[in-house]
């Protein structure tokens, strides 16, 4: 009889962590999807213009950018990818990068200024942040999951797109950074 409960238990628990993982795979606002990745751009296209209000109030569009590599990232603070990523990105992009022809345009996705800015104060960020609250955006290049990043180079033309976080492809999408600006 015990052996019966046992495995009854184990398949229960197996299910479990099948319907876990399906959920965190399929889940559209974060991490990589498995039938197409909801990409709206391509490598080569130009970046999509769009405006972007700061948490300082004031607004940029891609046109701010001219004449620099600008590394476009969409996140969001709920999203345990985008908090993984954000966490990397002074010392391995913005100190990285100081006095160079880069940009760092983290692009919050979907939330108000005051949860943005709690977040940021919490964890110590002093980078700046736009806000898309109504996902306008996002919109231009996107319709599903986070973090994704666009490489854009100085001529305003997408060179690179990556979607989720892992410690590899940051460190690819670091590499990519560093090759555009010595072009």
């Amino acid at each position: 009889m015990r052996r019966k409960k046992n495995t009854r238990t184990l398949w229960l628990l197996l299910a479990a962590i099948a319907a876990i993982t399906a959920l965190i795979v399929l889940l559209p606002s974060c991490g990589r999807g498995s039938h197409g990745d909801g990409t709206l751009v391509a490598v080569g296209d130009p970046v999509p213009d769009f405006t972007v209000e700061l948490l300082d109030g004031s607004r940029v569009t891609p046109a701010t950018y001219e004449g620099k590599v600008l590394l476009l990232n969409f996140w969001a603070t709920w999203c345990p990818p985008c908090r993984a990523e954000l966490q990397r990105v002074q010392h391995d992009l913005i100190d990285r990068f100081a006095g160079e022809e880069f940009a760092f345009l983290p692009v919050s996705r979907g939330e108000d200024r005051a949860t943005v800015a709690a977040f940021l104060a919490d964890r110590g960020y002093g980078f700046t942040v736009g806000l898309d609250p109504e996902e306008r955006a996002y919109g231009l290049f996107a319709d599903n999951y986070i973090p994704r990043n666009f490489l854009i180079d100085r001529r305003g033309r997408i060179v690179r797109i990556s979607i989720g976080y892992t410690p590899a492809e940051f460190d690819e999408l670091t590499e990519a950074v560093e090759a555009e600006l010595r072009k």
